[in-house]
């Protein structure tokens, strides 16, 4: 009897079993059913969020800062006098790097006066010497004028002593002079035409006299002729050296190109430095821009002008910089490499690349937050725009 007992208090006991047992299986196809759900909603959600949204978006964190850097080179020889600024330091344009000596410069400045002097004086003594030529033409014009009239004089007494003699010859014949005053005629004859032919060749003389003073006057302005003093081309010739020596003399003093700060000094005081010879750079950190390298497949949407989100590593998420995509890179970094890369092979295998998109940077941003050539960023473009 007791173990009949037993039996009825587990039979008693295990009869509510399969009610518990449904509603376990209820409760799970419930919360599959909730699962399934949401799992539904949630793919839903991000579809319609990546087709709205997040499709226009292309992002990288394969971004550089870069600018273009100002070499500072020497622009003339000599030994380096000072050096004014050091590494990391900023400077602004127009602020004074180094200086070299400048001995040289300046003695090449006073040569380089002094020959100007010199080209005015010879410029001065072209209009001084046409002065004195202008006479000597005057003199011999005048020399000219009284050997004419001398030639006049002398043609008039030839005419005298040719018709005296004539008559003279005339009455001889008749016995109306004698031999002695017809050797006398015949005498003055001969001296009238002696005087004739010197007054003839006194002209002559006086006329190539005043064609070489003219000759000498002329060659002298083309010295000056057409063109002031100072405009003269041995004037402007020397001022040219004057200039160049002056520009010599203020290139030994070096001057930042550009704000910035100062990188890579290779100059050290007292080296002899070479015309081209790099001293420096200077980093425009405040015109710094972004390379971006996205993959190809990133940039069917991607034009210039678009809005970009940028952050750095060196700020974190807390700082976003805005830019805009200015342009896209005409070739991959491979394509520009000193050995491109041979594809045709058999062994080829695809390698996805990457193209560099130049951003800029806001210059208010940047002047709150500075960057630094080389850093690390993360780039996001907006490519609805």
């Amino acid at each position: 009897m007791p173990d009949t007992a037993q039996a009825t208090d587990k039979v008693q006991s295990s009869a509510p079993k399969p009610v518990a047992t449904a509603t376990g299986d209820a409760n799970r196809k419930r919360l599959l059913t909730y699962l399934g759900i949401a799992v539904v909603i949630g793919a839903v959600t991000y579809g319609a969020y990546y087709g709205l949204v997040a499709s226009h978006y292309v992002s990288t964190d394969n971004a550089y800062v870069g600018t273009d850097t100002a070499q500072v080179n020497a622009l003339v020889s000599g030994p380096v006098a000072t050096i004014v600024v050091s590494e990391t330091q900023v400077v602004k344009a127009g602020d004074v790097l180094l200086t070299i000596d400048d001995a040289d410069a300046k003695i090449a400045v006073a040569q380089a006066k002094a020959a100007l002097a010199l080209a005015q004086r010879h410029v001065q003594g072209y209009y001084a010497s046409d002065e004195a030529l202008a006479g000597q033409v005057g003199a011999s014009q005048a020399e000219v004028a009284r050997a004419t009239a001398m030639i006049a004089s002398a043609q008039s007494g030839l005419d005298n002593a040719k018709t005296e003699l004539t008559r003279r010859q005339n009455l001889a014949q008749s016995g109306a002079v004698s031999q002695e005053e017809l050797t006398t005629a015949q005498n003055a004859y001969t001296q009238a035409q002696a005087a004739y032919n010197t007054a003839v060749a006194n002209r002559a003389s006086a006329v190539a006299g005043v064609q070489a003073a003219g000759g000498q006057r002329a060659t002298n302005a083309a010295q000056f002729t057409g063109a002031s003093a100072d405009q003269n081309p041995e004037v402007l010739a020397a001022q040219a050296k004057l200039d160049a020596a002056n520009l010599a003399l203020e290139r030994t003093v070096v001057r930042a190109p550009t704000d910035g700060i100062v990188a890579r000094k290779a100059v050290q005081v007292g080296q002899q430095v070479a015309v081209g010879t790099p001293l420096m750079t200077v980093v425009p950190t405040a015109r710094a821009y972004v390379d971006a390298n996205f993959k190809e497949g990133q940039l069917r949407k991607v034009i210039p002008g678009q809005t970009v989100e940028l952050h750095s590593d060196l700020y974190g998420k807390s700082v976003t910089y805005h830019g805009t995509v200015r342009g896209i890179s005409g070739g991959t970094g491979s394509a520009f490499s000193l050995i491109p890369a041979q594809n045709a092979s058999g062994n080829w295998i695809k390698v996805v690349q990457r193209l560099p998109v130049r951003i800029d940077l806001d210059p208010k941003e940047l002047a709150a937050h500075p960057l630094r050539v080389g850093l690390s960023m993360d780039a996001e473009i907006d490519t609805r725009k």
